[in-house]
């Protein structure tokens, strides 16, 4: 996609805002720093366009939308759907380059930890030890009496919210440290500056669903501490070549050159699903190497806690069988599914049961929205059974 013709008011107070996301969320590396996980390696072209015109989708009011207008009409950008390594389906928005990295948000999260289960694995991280046994913390930190464990599940208990659309609170702050929000007082706050002076609520760690994104970022730097490297250096070395990636990502970075572990990542919707084909095929590549421990995935898959889920804050998306665990929702929809979520309509689900991967990437002009998301479990759900 070219360059709009307003480029140049775009800029760090407007690039989620509608319409610029259409091409920012594609160009992120122009407004915010980051840094590279991988370049491109093939063209990745082979054409793919196995039917998904038999594909219906079915909303609350009772209509059946067929997939393509669906997609259409929810401002989506990308959808690739995958099995054994290979797209069955696919499609692109005619504003998208599908070999340009789109931001995922916090599908980052995801990565993030299976990163800490391959860091385990390696680094003898141990999920059951204090976060601060990997990074220094102050007095009254948050995260002072916290386990890794606890950053793995959102079970911190946090003064935070994710108030996406706050521009003078401490979300604002925190968006301003990782580089995303302009700043017009000019703090030059780091991220990991800021996440040291998070409060905790005073109830108990480990208690209940409470979903904050610091949680995350403070889980990047928990790898880094544990490896000894940075955080998109371990990430490209360890899980993003032997994957088998094969197109450009990068992640953001603050001022200080912290990865943004929460919600930084860019890659193609086709490394995206491969992801998901690994971490399906329990974390062995095509090559029959293991590149994420199995017993993480199985962990992951199989030990969220359902009471954590149902205290928590997000216990109406998945209500039957929900839970988080590792940096994952696992859905309880009876097929053993379990995905990654990002704002503005990211979505990376896997299903086990028909062995597909789905992925849904958007420039949808909402940051979130109940009523959307239930279409888009609708959908792969609809997709997982139709094909």
């Amino acid at each position: 996609m070219n360059a709009p013709s307003n480029r140049s008011r775009i800029d760090l107070d407007n690039w989620r805002c509608a319409p610029n996301g259409r091409w920012s969320f594609q160009n992120l590396c122009e407004i915010v720093p980051v840094a590279t996980v991988g370049l491109r390696k093939e063209d990745d072209d082979a054409d793919c366009r196995e039917t998904l015109e038999g594909v219906a989708v079915p909303y609350a009011d009772g209509e059946r939308v067929p997939l393509l207008a669906h997609l259409a009409r929810s401002e989506a950008d990308a959808l690739v759907v995958m099995r054994d390594g290979v797209p069955v389906g696919e499609w692109y928005a005619p504003h998208v380059d599908r070999h340009k990295p789109h931001t995922v948000f916090s599908i980052t999260k995801s990565w993030t930890g299976m990163l800490a289960g391959i860091a385990a694995r390696e680094h003898g991280l141990d999920p059951e030890r204090p976060v601060s046994a990997y990074v220094a913390l102050p007095a009254g930190s948050a995260y002072g009496k916290a386990r890794v464990r606890d950053l793995l599940d959102m079970s911190v208990d946090i003064e935070f919210e994710d108030k996406y659309l706050d521009r003078e609170g401490l979300f604002d702050r925190y968006r301003r440290a990782m580089l995303w929000n302009s700043d017009p007082l000019g703090t030059a706050e780091t991220m990991a500056g800021f996440l040291r002076t998070l409060t905790s609520a005073r109830q108990a760690h480990g208690q209940r669903f409470y979903y904050a994104s610091p949680n995350t970022d403070m889980l990047g730097l928990v790898i880094e501490g544990a490896t000894g490297q940075r955080y998109h250096e371990y990430l490209a070395k360890r899980l993003w070549e032997p994957m088998g990636a094969k197109g450009a990502a990068y992640v953001t970075v603050d001022r200080a050159g912290t990865a943004r572990a929460a919600g930084g990542l860019c890659m193609t919707a086709r490394d995206l699903a491969r992801f998901g084909q690994l971490v399906l095929d329990g974390g062995t590549n095509g090559a029959g190497q293991s590149v994420i421990p199995r017993a993480w995935i199985d962990d992951m898959r199989t030990r969220g806690s359902r009471q954590a889920w149902t205290d928590g804050n997000f216990n109406d998306m998945f209500t039957d069988k929900g839970s988080y665990r590792s940096c994952w929702y696992s859905t309880g929809n009876g097929r053993g599914a379990f995905c990654a979520i990002g704002i503005h309509g990211q979505w990376l689900w896997v299903d086990p049961t028909s062995r597909l991967v789905t992925v849904r990437l958007s420039s949808r002009a909402a940051v979130s929205d109940d009523a959307a998301s239930s279409r888009e479990i609708a959908m792969m759900e609809a997709i997982s059974r139709a094909l």
